[in-house]
């Protein structure tokens, strides 16, 4: 009973003080009342001691060396990823440009109206071309597949590189912005200091040191932080034994080494 009187005298009293700031102040009650708010609000971040300000400012070091050390470590990871990617995309290439050369020797030598054929002093027969025509034309075709998927692999750790960039520099933002706010402190305590020196300001030494001690440690970190900073396919020879239809090879080979130039 008691408190419903209690809180219904609280709430008229609340309503009445609206009632007359609104008669006093008219349209400006609003601007009055934000006004009050944000001087509150400074009055308290005043009196917030310089040691706990510090002990924030640690913490958020704490938490910020790790996510650079993980985008750094990233980013060197996928740097050499890539390095080696690009240079197993180019013996790839060459590989694959050498074997169209020797298919295009054999599509051609099977325009011959010969039964063999001599190369390096070894006689072949006809279905011998035919079959090695066959089965390197199969092993071009598979190795053009697999250099387009790394090349699309290629493509997408370069875009991972960039975000990881991206990701470092907003990391690093962020330490410049603390390290500012660590300035602004370390100017506070320092007249905090000066004021216990040239008055007689009763000053805990203790606390006083304190402060010291954590400027000390996240200067060391951010300097640890600094420091950190500082930073195919191949051919195989199977056994063919099917028989093979010497035009639909030779028409095969066409339209690969065809498709091959126009890519280029």
């Amino acid at each position: 009973m008691f408190c419903g009187k209690f809180v219904k005298a609280a709430v008229l009293t609340a309503g009445g003080a609206v009632l007359v700031g609104g008669f006093v102040f008219g349209r400006d009650l609003l601007s009055y009342a934000s006004t009050g708010a944000k001087a509150v609000k400074t009055a308290v971040r005043d009196n917030v001691p310089v040691e706990f300000e510090l002990r924030r400012a640690k913490d958020l070091v704490e938490e910020i060396l790790p996510e650079m050390q993980a985008n750094i470590r990233l980013i060197a990871q996928q740097e050499v990823e890539i390095e080696n990617l690009r240079a197993d995309i180019t013996r790839s290439e060459k590989s694959l440009a050498e074997e169209k050369v020797r298919l295009a020797a054999l599509r051609d030598a099977l325009n011959r109206p010969t039964a063999t054929f001599t190369v390096a002093g070894i006689e072949y027969s006809r279905d011998q071309v035919k079959e090695e025509l066959a089965r390197r034309l199969e092993l071009s075709t598979e190795a053009d597949t697999v250099l387009a998927g790394k090349k699309r692999l290629l493509d997408n750790r370069t875009k991972s590189l960039a975000a990881a960039v991206q990701a470092l520099n907003r990391t690093r933002a962020q330490k410049q912005t603390l390290q500012a706010q660590i300035a602004a402190l370390e100017s506070q305590h320092r007249l905090i200091v000066a004021s216990s020196n040239n008055s007689s300001l009763q000053i805990d030494n203790s606390k006083l040191a304190q402060s010291e001690k954590l400027i000390s440690q996240i200067r060391e970190r951010l300097d640890v932080a600094e420091r950190v900073l500082a930073h195919e396919s191949r051919f195989v020879a199977p056994i063919q034994v099917n028989v093979i239809d010497e035009t639909e090879l030779k028409q095969k080979a066409d339209e690969f080494l065809a498709s091959s130039t126009a890519s280029r």
